[in-house]
């Protein structure tokens, strides 16, 4: 599947999850990834929970179910592989932008390589 064409024509909501060191699991909402041209995708984050499990366990899902179909989706199971809170890195992917500005919150690009992908919904086994 091409990662980069399926989220640049689909819509819906992601959902990102992850867990610390100790196994606490934490999700949540995400936009869709940035599918950069190595075949990592990246997601910009806040320095929130999400980003502070990953210090510690580098091992994420990400869950997208598509606006059209709630049943059409894609599974992503991730790994991390560098991060950067370098602006001239993430001011160019950023879709959204407060209405008042930079709101001085610490952004991170968090890039990952993906490990496997699975349909939303598998099919039912034959039999």
């Amino acid at each position: 599947m091409d990662l980069k064409d399926y989220f640049e024509t689909r819509q819906g909501t992601g959902v990102l999850a992850t867990a610390d060191a100790q196994g606490n699991v934490d999700a949540a909402l995400y936009s869709r990834p940035h599918v950069m041209d190595d075949g990592t995708v990246a997601f910009i984050m806040n320095d929130r929970v999400s980003h502070r499990n990953l210090q510690s366990n580098p091992r994420a899902a990400y869950l997208f179910t598509e606006s059209e179909n709630r049943r059409d989706g894609i599974r992503l199971y991730l790994v991390k592989s560098r991060e950067t809170d370098d602006p001239a890195a993430i001011e160019p992917l950023r879709r959204h932008r407060s209405a008042g500005g930079d709101d001085g919150k610490k952004l991170f690009l968090v890039v990952f390589t993906v490990e496997r992908t699975r349909p939303l919904v598998d099919a039912a086994p034959s039999g």
